[in-house]
């Protein structure tokens, strides 16, 4: 057994190379960020859908094509992910590992983890019909990282990790465009989105009662503009389907609205609400101002309908993926992640810290 004074001594020496570190990222928070935990669906799952059943994988080739090695990982995209990008952007690392990967070391665990999988969502419904990890069992997994994580550097250095790490929720889009219309006779979208607001609340709750202290919650994309929502609800012309869209902005005011709120009654606590839909808007309608050619269809086959196991080894990939918004026909590309972070970063700093 390592004794606690060691313990205290490994903690210092982490704690002091994460501030050397950040230090060369692209932001200076006021203080180093120890730790970046994911939670939530596909845009922060990092490969934890290898190691469960479900149909929901991007273990194979063309997905990951462009990660280090050309490897597939079970990103779902062509390289990096969202995840990824905020783990480097915030100085934590390069690349943030899957929690279930069999192959995560003790060092690994220190600076942070993701809980997220592919096909999750709040409404328990979405991951009945998708197979993923849900929310709720996600919880259960960070208590046993935080487990874990208390064997290798003992519960007050945890406390310490807990209170400079950052926790990124995003898990309402796949709500949105599977379950929503599989509720829509026992629920109209005001009502629906009511609901799933108050879902997303609790789990900001369970996540405060675990340890969470800066809490970063994505709102909703602009569902109606992803590339297989227009193939099959945006007529001939494949437009952004505008019903789709309202839905999401509708989720996104009420949550933020709430979200100051209950910010207010949890001590010590910093929750930023992310917009993840005006940025994507932005980029959707104006690609070239950010050296873009195609934001409406995605890069992996036609671009029009393949994601998960219809973009295959079988697929064809367009020419140059890094002037694809989109890797396939949900998913952002490696570039688009990284521009949507480098949007999103600063106003996400200046709001936790």
């Amino acid at each position: 057994m390592i004794h606690p004074f060691v313990n205290v001594i490994l903690f210092c020496l982490y704690t002091s190379i994460i501030y050397l570190c950040s230090s060369q990222g692209t932001i200076n928070p006021p203080e180093s960020v120890s730790a970046l935990l994911a939670f939530g669906d596909s845009f922060l799952d990092t490969g934890n859908n290898n190691y469960i059943i479900t149909p929901g994988k991007a273990n194979y080739l063309p997905y990951g094509k462009d990660f280090m090695g050309g490897k597939p990982t079970g990103r779902f995209s062509n390289g990096k992910n969202i995840a990824d990008f905020f783990a480097e952007g915030l100085g934590v690392k390069e690349y943030l590992p899957a929690y279930l990967d069999p192959s995560l070391q003790d060092n690994d665990l220190l600076t942070g983890v993701s809980f997220a999988s592919g096909g999750s969502g709040y409404d328990p419904l979405t991951t009945n019909i998708s197979s993923a990890i849900p929310m709720l069992d996600q919880l259960t997994l960070f208590k046993q990282y935080i487990g874990n994580l208390t064997r290798i550097v003992g519960e007050e250095a945890v406390i310490n990790i807990m209170n400079i790490s950052v926790s990124l929720v995003c898990a309402s889009t796949n709500d949105l465009i599977i379950s929503l219309p599989a509720r829509s006779l026992q629920y109209d979208v005001d009502t629906y989105d009511r609901m799933l607001v108050n879902l997303t609340l609790n789990f900001i709750k369970e996540l405060y009662n675990l340890g969470a202290r800066k809490i970063a919650v994505f709102g909703a994309p602009p569902t109606g503009c992803l590339p297989a929502e227009r193939t099959l609800f945006g007529g001939v012309l494949r437009m952004c389907v505008q019903k789709q869209n309202e839905a999401a902005v509708l989720y996104n005011s009420m949550l933020k609205e709430q979200l100051q709120i209950l910010a207010s009654s949890l001590p010590q606590s910093r929750i930023a609400f992310v917009d993840f839909y005006n940025p994507l808007i932005n980029i959707i309608n104006n690609p070239q101002q950010y050296g873009l050619q195609v934001t409406d269809r995605g890069c992996c086959g036609t671009g029009l309908l393949e994601v998960v196991f219809l973009c295959n080894r079988l697929s064809t990939t367009c020419p140059n993926d890094s002037k694809y918004f989109f890797w396939d026909s949900i998913h952002l590309s490696e570039i688009g992640c990284n521009i949507f972070v480098n949007q999103s970063l600063p106003g996400l700093v200046d709001n936790l810290f």
